[in-house]
């Protein structure tokens, strides 16, 4: 049903990976719900991929023993044999690892002919590090660092570098930033809380900046713009988005925001009132050639959108792009370059 790699072996995949999640991680919060039930469950993770795989590393599935999956390893019949390791594994309690090729006699019944090869981890009982522990890691609160030793325990100290079977830090989301609270920030808000940035709208209209018009999660600030202006970006990486009530008010937050130190800043707007603004800056000496780069005006990828919510799918879709070039997100296991 797989073609093991010969070589394959606990040595195999001892290697360092280090990820930055960008989702909300339901696997842990899971991990967390069963170390509160008492809910035995094996604990699967993708630790390397080389060529064309369905999931990448850092993938995570928890298998129970009715046969219920929460999350994905990529599904078909990758899944069900790892499934079924999994379940052996709860039964005898022994850790394992897997080196699975996917050719044409492994999975031409679902597709599943990339011509890559997944490596993989399966750690059963992994609810029994404790439901703080699993906690912990959901709520990404701040940096956390854990991994699986060549032992299959679950550890968050240090290991000398070559030592992990599997390893990953978990960084709070990135910020999202809205100047303006009106109809295009009232439906990018939602979906950029959805696609795991933390956000935060500012306005000077109190009758906008209300829960009526934004889910529980976004925060928001009411406030004459001298004052908001001032409040110091947070810790994490911040993007920024500007879409106030008309363009005098998008340039103000412009001059203010463009020298902050955001790693993206999107604005309303056509080609034109770009060229205006940004050449008005350089030419003042408001912003250098450096900071004038991050700004994108009119933000948004081209899928010539028109509706309010085709808009704000387009914003956030270069929002997503921008995020992907940090350099934490690019971080890959070495077992997918060789």
């Amino acid at each position: 049903m797989y073609a093991p790699n010969p070589g394959a072996g606990r040595s195999t995949l001892r290697l360092q990976v280090t990820i930055l999640l960008k989702m909300r991680n339901v696997i842990f919060e899971a991990l967390a719900q069963a170390a509160r039930d008492g809910e035995p469950v094996t604990l699967g993770i993708i630790s390397g991929v080389k060529g064309s795989s369905p999931q990448k590393v850092g993938a995570k599935a928890l298998f129970y023993p009715d046969g219920r999956i929460k999350g994905t390893l990529g599904g078909g019949c990758l899944e069900a044999e790892i499934q079924q390791r999994a379940i052996q594994s709860l039964r005898t309690g022994q850790p394992s690892t897997f080196d699975l090729l996917l050719d044409h006699d492994f999975g031409w019944d679902d597709g599943l002919i990339c011509g890559g090869k997944v490596l993989g981890v399966i750690l059963p009982n992994a609810q029994r590090e404790g439901e703080n522990f699993w906690r912990s890691l959901a709520n990404r609160n701040i940096v956390h660092s854990w991994g699986v030793d060549p032992g299959f325990q679950i550890r968050k100290d240090e290991l000398p570098e070559n030592n992990w079977l599997y390893r990953e830090t978990i960084s709070p989301p990135c910020a999202l930033w809205i100047a303006g609270a009106g109809h295009i920030a009232q439906a990018v808000a939602p979906l950029a809380v959805q696609l795991d940035f933390a956000v935060t709208v500012f306005d000077d209209r109190p009758a906008l900046v209300s829960p009526q018009f934004f889910p529980k999660e976004v925060t928001l600030q009411a406030e004459v713009w001298d004052k908001l202006l001032a409040l110091p970006l947070p810790t994490v990486p911040c993007f920024a988005l500007i879409v106030t009530r008309g363009h005098r008010h998008d340039a103000l937050v412009l001059k203010d925001w463009i020298v902050k130190g955001f790693e993206f800043i999107g604005m309303i707007g056509s080609s034109r009132k770009a060229r205006i603004i940004l050449e008005h800056f350089k030419e003042e000496k408001i912003a250098t050639e450096e900071q004038l780069k991050k700004v994108a005006c009119p933000v948004g990828i081209r899928i010539h959108a028109k509706s309010v919510t085709e808009i704000a799918v387009s914003i956030m879709a270069q929002f997503i792009e921008k995020r992907a070039e940090l350099p934490v997100f690019g971080t890959t296991s070495p077992a997918s370059k060789t």
